[in-house]
């Protein structure tokens, strides 16, 4: 089946301020974002015409232009409601949203105080991240070659463009290998998290789970962690050494694109998907459908 490439899709996204034609949403080669790393992004997802935690999303996007140093010109409700006009002008109830801010091409050069924010919003049709017929079997994951960086370092904390590539690279390398994904350690060899998705272990009735303050905090992370301990789960946020995974008996990863999936295998440990993992996977599906408002 072939696809059609993003920029010859039919549509209209959001560019500063304006629907404009979705082929004609288009930028500078010479754009300070694109040679420079000073894009910062969001995904999320829309279950039934409603975007799931648009608030959280939109203010982890502004905190990750500040975090890169600049000032998204937008305020969180202007974005939220640019956002809804994308989702209502596309026509679709479930689908996928791509915020995205960048510096623009005034200044070509590592200094770019001068230069233009812009900011843009697309949605689409995306279906489950990982095949829906052998989800509950677990993906397969590789274990990447490529660090997680000190977060002295670099802004870890914001969601920017530049923290992908090592993600790209270690998701090629996996799936080259006929994984789904890989799983990164950080730089002093703890478990960190996937390409796009946080990792959660099982052991004993007890959820495993790094400590989020060396890689990104995901909003799907902090909604699974609220859904299992509203169940009476207990959850502990850790360092967790590659070797422990040797002794956990469930394993699955979190994001938005991914919502909760479980995972079968990472290199040469094991897991079984189970029963706690498929409550969490009910829960989140439960939490992110639109509730029925009473008349």
């Amino acid at each position: 089946m072939s696809v059609i490439p993003f920029d010859q899709r039919d549509g209209t996204i959001w560019f500063d301020g304006a629907m404009v034609p979705w082929r004609e949403a288009k930028i500078h080669v010479l754009s300070h974002g694109l040679h420079y790393g000073s894009t910062v992004f969001e995904g999320e997802r829309a279950y039934g015409g409603r975007i799931f935690k648009s608030l959280e999303h939109t203010k982890r996007l502004l905190r990750s232009a500040e975090l890169l140093d600049y000032r998204i010109p937008y305020s969180v409700d202007e974005i939220v409601a640019a956002k809804e006009l994308v989702l209502r002008t596309s026509g679709l109830q479930d689908a996928y949203l791509r915020p995205v801010a960048w510096r623009g091409s005034e200044m070509m050069g590592v200094a770019a105080q001068g230069n233009t924010i812009h900011l843009a919003i697309a949605a689409w049709e995306w279906p489950s991240y990982f095949d829906p017929a052998t989800k509950m079997k677990g993906i397969r994951l590789d274990i990447a070659d490529y660090r997680r960086p000190d977060p002295r370092t670099i802004p870890s904390a914001s969601k920017a463009a530049g923290l992908y590539m090592i993600c790209t690279i270690s998701k090629h390398r996996a799936e080259n290998k006929g994984y789904a994904d890989a799983l990164m350690l950080d730089w002093e060899d703890y478990v960190a998290e996937c390409t796009g998705a946080n990792v959660f272990f099982i052991k004993d009735g007890v959820i495993h789970t790094p400590q989020a303050d060396r890689f990104l905090n995901g909003i799907t992370r902090q909604t699974v962690i609220e859904l299992a301990r509203r169940r009476g789960f207990e959850v502990v946020e850790r360092r967790i050494r590659p070797e422990e995974m040797e002794g956990f008996s469930e394993c699955f990863i979190t994001g938005s694109a991914a919502e909760v999936t479980p995972v079968s295998e990472i290199g040469p440990y094991k897991f079984v998907p189970g029963a706690m993992t498929k409550t969490l996977m009910d829960d989140y599906t439960a939490e992110v459908q639109p509730k029925a408002h009473a008349a």
